[in-house]
């Protein structure tokens, strides 16, 4: 991996409706080149679609939502897909199953974030949920993306991305 060759990162969780894509959409903005996000679920239903309030919640922060969309995590997984650098699952199921073997055998880390999707109320307190799950990824991310480019080998960028796993 050189400086010139952005860090390819695929972000997981179960439907690949939420956290994934709020996730993905921001290391993509926030990355400026030097990050390429991807997302996907392992177990997405059928015509899944990226939530409402997930694409909103991107929408208010400037951030684009052009190309989201919910996928299964085997998209990745098939010969012709982009060689990740490192995988993160985002929510606790996901990082419980037997991923799919990853070309390259990428670096992982699990970033646990409560599911804002699953949170009770009306639209104003859903909203909130997305907006701090949104500002509590943002945090992580702003940290990782300024680590070092030299720290970022398979292995120091699987232990940096673990510990940033405890922020």
């Amino acid at each position: 991996m050189t400086q010139n060759t952005p860090l390819n990162v695929l972000f997981l969780c179960t439907h690949n409706s939420a956290r994934s894509i709020l996730a993905e959409a921001l290391l993509n903005h926030l990355g400026k080149g030097r990050f390429k996000a991807y997302s996907a679920g392992s177990s997405p239903r059928d015509k899944q679609m990226p939530n409402p309030m997930a694409l909103h919640t991107l929408e208010k922060a400037g951030i684009s939502t052009a190309g989201l969309s919910s996928k299964s995590w085997d998209v990745f997984a098939t010969p012709d897909a982009p060689h990740m650098d490192l995988v993160i699952t985002v929510c606790d199921n996901a990082a419980g199953e037997v991923c799919p073997y990853w070309p390259g055998q990428p670096a992982t880390a699990h970033w646990g974030y409560a599911d804002p999707s699953e949170v009770a109320g009306d639209d104003d307190q859903r909203l909130e949920a997305f907006r701090q799950t949104l500002h509590l990824i943002h945090r992580r991310l702003d940290i990782f993306i300024n680590l070092p480019w030299a720290s970022l080998d398979r292995m120091s960028l699987e232990k940096s991305a673990r510990e940033l796993a405890s922020k």
